[in-house]
C-alpha cells in the first residue's frame, strides 16, 4: 500500500483538512442542535454533537456474500470523519441492521430504525426487493431514503421526494451492455438469465432498448431467495445451452452469477458471458467459486467476461481515489479485503458526508433532501461519471464503462470510455475528466 506522509500535529491536520478535504465541515463545530424548523421530526436523530443514521444490509442469507461488506466500508469510512471531528462539529452514528435479503425483516428491522431508534435517515439500504417493503413506510415517516443500493427504477418516483438512488439504474446500465454486445457481436445469438424482480426487469429493459428482438433466442429466470437458489441453476443454463445463445447477459447477485458459472462449466457450456456489475466483483466470485465448488473451480472461469464499471476499476493502483480509499479502509475495517463491495460502501459514505456539507449547520431532513436536489448534480467523488441529482432527477450516477475481466480478474481492461445515458435518451460519451480527493484524504 502507498504511504502518504503524515501530518505532525492536529492542527496541522484540521488545517489541511480545511483546505479542501471532503471532511472540511469537521473544521467548524456548531452549537446549534438543528433549525427552528415547526415539523420536530424534521430534525429527528440530531443534536448538537450527533447524527443517527441507519441501514438494513445483508449480512446473512444469500445476498451476503460480498454485499456484507458494504455497510462496515460505509462505517469505516464515517469513523474516519469522526476522527477528523465530524461533520459540523457532529459525530455519525450509524446503525447496521441485519436483513437477511428478505423483505419481510426489511420491514421490520426498518421500523426499528425508526419508532425506536430514531435514525436521521436511512443511508445504503441494499437491495430491491427489500426496499421496496420498506419505501412507503418510510415515506409516510419523512425518513429520507439516501443512496438505496438498487439501480431499480422505481426510485426516482415523484411520489417518493425524499427518497434517492446512488448506482446507476439497471435500464441505464442494461442500454449500455446491450449496445456493446450489439456493436461487437453483431448476427450472433443472445440469451437473457435475471433475477425476478425489478431489478432483473429493469436490467431487461435496457438490454431490449439495444439488442435485436430478432437476436433474442431464451430469457430465463431465477428467484433471488435462499430457496430459489438452493437447487443452483443447472435447468436455466441448460435451456440456454439448449437455445443456441452464444452470448449470455445475466442480472444477477454475486451468488446466482457463482452458481450460472458453475452450472455452464459442468455441462461444458461457454458462451461470452456479458454480467451486470451488481454481480460481477471479481475477488467475490473468486470467493464464492471456490467455496460452492468445494474447490474444484476457481477464477479462471472469470476469464473473458464483460461486464460495467462506474468507479474506478479496483485494480488501479495509482489511482487516488483507491489509495487513499484503500488507507481509510485498512485503518477503520481492519481485515475487510478491498473490493467492488468495500469500494462502494466507502463511496456512498463520501456522498452522503458531501450532502451532509451541503445541508449546513442547522441540519434538517427537508434541508438535507434540498440540498441534494439543488447541489447533487455537482458532488464530486470517485465515479467516473457525474450525478444526475436535481428536483427531478433523483436516480444518481448516470452511466457506467464497459470493461473485461482477464487473468482470474485480476486484470481489468477497459472496453469503451465512460459512457452516460437516460432511461430513453442516446448514449453518449463522458468527456469530463475525472475528479480527484481532496488533498489529505487518506492520511
Amino acid at each position: 500500500m502507498i504511504q502518504r506522509k503524515r501530518f505532525k500535529s492536529t492542527g496541522a491536520v484540521l488545517t489541511a483538512l480545511c483546505a479542501g478535504s471532503l471532511v472540511l465541515a469537521a473544521c467548524s463545530s456548531s452549537s446549534s442542535n438543528s433549525s427552528s424548523s415547526s415539523n420536530p421530526n424534521d430534525t429527528m436523530g440530531v443534536t448538537s454533537t450527533s447524527i443517527t443514521i441507519g441501514a438494513t444490509t445483508p449480512q446473512t442469507g444469500p445476498a451476503a456474500p460480498g454485499y456484507s461488506e458494504i455497510a462496515p466500508a460505509a462505517n469505516a469510512y464515517f469513523k474516519y470523519v469522526n476522527a477528523k471531528g465530524g461533520v459540523n462539529g457532529r459525530q455519525i452514528n450509524y446503525l447496521i441492521q441485519d436483513d437477511g435479503y428478505n423483505p419481510t425483516t426489511t420491514a421490520t428491522d426498518t421500523r426499528q430504525l425508526v419508532l425506536q431508534d430514531h435514525i436521521f435517515a436511512d443511508v445504503g439500504p441494499l437491495g430491491t426487493p427489500t426496499f421496496l417493503a420498506v419505501k412507503d413506510f418510510l415515506n409516510t415517516q419523512k425518513v429520507p431514503a439516501l443512496f438505496v443500493e438498487s439501480g431499480c427504477n422505481c426510485w426516482n418516483d415523484p411520489s417518493l421526494p425524499d427518497t434517492f438512488g446512488w448506482q446507476p439504474p439497471y435500464t441505464d446500465e442494461g442500454k449500455i451492455l446491450g449496445q456493446y454486445v450489439t456493436q461487437h457481436f453483431a448476427g450472433q445469438k443472445v440469451g437473457y438469465l435475471s433475477q425476478d424482480d425489478e431489478f432483473g426487469q429493469d436490467g431487461v429493459k435496457g438490454l431490449d432498448h439495444e439488442i435485436p428482438a430478432a437476436s433474442l433466442v431464451n430469457q430465463q429466470i431465477y428467484t433471488g431467495s435462499e430457496q430459489g437458489l438452493a437447487n443452483g441453476l443447472g435447468t436455466q443454463i441448460s435451456a440456454l445451452k439448449a437455445s443456441g445463445a452464444q452470448v449470455v447477459v445475466l442480472y444477477t447477485i454475486p451468488a446466482a452469477t457463482t452458481l450460472a458459472l458453475l452450472a455452464a462449466a459442468q455441462i461444458g457450456y461457454a458462451p461470452q458471458w456479458v454480467v451486470s456489475s451488481v454481480g460481477s466483483d471479481p475477488p467475490t466470485l473468486t470467493g464464492l467459486l471456490g467455496a460452492l465448488s468445494k474447490g474444484a473451480a476457481g477464477s479462471s472461469l472469470l476469464n473473458g467476461i464483460i461486464t460495467n464499471t462506474y468507479l474506478p476499476t479496483l485494480t488501479d493502483a495509482a489511482n487516488p481515489w483507491v489509495v487513499d480509499f484503500k488507507a481509510i479502509l485498512a485503518k477503520y475495517d481492519t481485515g475487510a479485503p478491498w473490493d467492488g463491495n468495500t469500494e462502494v460502501g466507502l463511496s456512498v459514505a463520501y456522498t452522503f458526508v458531501q450532502a451532509l456539507q451541503a445541508a449546513g449547520k442547522n441540519l434538517t431532513r427537508s434541508g438535507l433532501v434540498s440540498a441534494l436536489e439543488s447541489q447533487g448534480a455537482s458532488f464530486h467523488g470517485p465515479g467516473l461519471v457525474p450525478f444526475s441529482y436535481s428536483s427531478s432527477d433523483h436516480f444518481g450516477y448516470q452511466g457506467s464503462e464497459v470493461v473485461q475481466l482477464e487473468n482470474g480478474g485480476t486484470t481489468v481492461n477497459a472496453l469503451s470510455g465512460p459512457l452516460v445515458t437516460t432511461l430513453t435518451g442516446p448514449i453518449t460519451t463522458e468527456s469530463a475528466a475525472p475528479s480527484t480527493p481532496p488533498s489529505g484524504l487518506g492520511s
